[in-house]
């Protein structure tokens, strides 16, 4: 079954650029009104107004820290408290942290693992209900081609992504007879703000997507006939998570700590 989201709302966090600002676009090309969620309120009003104009949708813009805890069931109870009720969710919000781990900043660390795990579990929990009720969307967890193999010199962003592939690969199971559909997407090296945000693109491995290669490759495993649990956007990424899955361990953590030096 071809996947149509005229007349659905899509919840979509980190939505104020890359990735999130993708999705945003080709759902409401399609006729999804939108939930856009990030920290950057002017950034995320742009996005709304031109999405407005453009495609005539409704789009309302929150503006939330989702590091804090419960942060998923205030956005849950927010909507609810306007009536809006959500047919997809796409959890992109996230950022990762470079260096040895024992000069890493424990502050920093922590609201890394707030954001691309706790609030990644308790916006999907907070939603999965009414997602299941609806039946005619998706719940889309952005992973990572890190999640393949421990990442030395990223040892926590690489930690959180493998934790994101494998819960949604649960969930997708434990929701297969159901009509959601559900996928961990796992973009490689993709040109957006992370490497900003990390500081550096020596960590970029292997060929840069665009963020519509990206979101391409998701739409695609959704409109299946039999949407996977997770994907992998690129053919290059696809051989190397490939790899990643059958080298010894070891052999997978040296290489993965090479391709991430400076």
């Amino acid at each position: 079954m071809t996947m149509t989201y005229q007349g659905t709302t899509a919840l979509i966090t980190g939505a104020s650029s890359g990735l999130g600002a993708e999705f945003a676009g080709r759902f409401a090309a399609q006729g999804a009104d939108l939930v856009l969620v990030a920290r950057r309120a002017d950034r995320l009003e742009a996005l709304a107004q031109e999405l407005r104009g453009k495609h005539g949708v409704a789009v309302t813009v929150l503006p939330m820290d989702l590091g804090q805890p419960g942060a998923g069931r205030a956005l849950a109870a927010e909507l609810s408290s306007r009536g809006i009720t959500v047919d997809t969710l796409v959890n992109n919000a996230g950022f990762g942290t470079r260096g040895p781990f024992a000069g890493e900043d424990p502050d920093v660390v922590a609201s890394e693992i707030a954001l691309n795990v706790s609030a990644l579990v308790d916006i999907t929990r907070a939603f999965l209900p009414e997602l299941l009720a609806s039946g005619k969307g998706a719940l889309v967890n952005v992973a990572s081609t890190a999640a393949f193999q421990p990442i030395p010199g990223m040892a926590v962003y690489g930690a959180t992504k493998a934790f994101v592939l494998s819960f949604t690969e649960a969930v997708a199971h434990e929701t297969k007879d159901s009509g959601l559909r559900v996928l961990a997407l796992c973009p490689g090296a993709t040109r957006t703000e992370f490497f900003e945000v990390l500081g550096s693109e020596s960590a970029a491995v292997g060929i840069m997507q665009t963020s519509e290669q990206v979101v391409e490759t998701a739409l695609k495993a959704l409109g299946g006939k039999a949407t996977p649990a997770s994907v992998v956007s690129g053919w290059a990424n696809r051989v190397a998570a490939g790899f990643a899955q059958r080298l010894p361990r070891a052999l997978t953590v040296a290489i993965a700590a090479r391709a991430v030096q400076d």
